[in-house]
């Protein structure tokens, strides 16, 4: 997806305002993200040539982002925990079950938007398999009533 015209007069407006044309970049990187729901290589190309830079040098500030991604995000990242405590426990049983219940692929995205599902490594509490990390909050012990009752809470 290509930044449109009106998101093209934003950041015009946005960067007359300011002493240094690329001083910019980072605000229009939000505004473009926020509309798209990501940075893709088109829309790189396309600021770079707004601030008179590289297409790698506006992705490298992605990159070091954590909150831009160069690819589409869910509204909620849902993360289930595969350390080696939790696999014990059956987070990848719980985790494939879990993706068959809500219709959403490990590593994808619902059709909505709304979830992204994913796996973590890690998430510190190993003792109370299965965990699933929302933002900033961890759910323990769930079983997959608990968890879809969760996520259907989710905006």
């Amino acid at each position: 997806m290509g930044i449109s015209d009106k998101l093209r007069k934003e950041i015009a407006a946005q960067n007359a305002e300011l002493p240094r044309l690329r001083s910019g970049l980072l605000p229009a990187l939000h505004r473009v993200h926020q509309a798209c729901g990501d940075i893709s290589e088109g829309a790189a190309s396309e600021l770079a040539e707004i601030f008179e830079m590289r297409p790698s040098e506006v992705l490298a500030v992605v990159e070091i982002s954590n909150v831009l991604n160069t690819r589409r995000r869910g509204r909620h990242q849902v993360k289930i925990c595969v350390g080696g405590a939790c696999l014990r426990d059956g987070a990848r049983e719980f985790l494939n079950a879990l993706s068959e219940r809500i219709g959403v692929l490990v590593d994808g995205i619902s059709e909505d938007g709304r979830i992204e599902l994913g796996e973590e490594v890690c998430l510190g509490a190993c003792s109370a398999a299965p965990l699933m990390w929302i933002g900033d909050e961890v759910h323990e012990g769930l079983d997959l009533d608990e968890a879809e009752r969760i996520l259907d809470a989710l905006d």
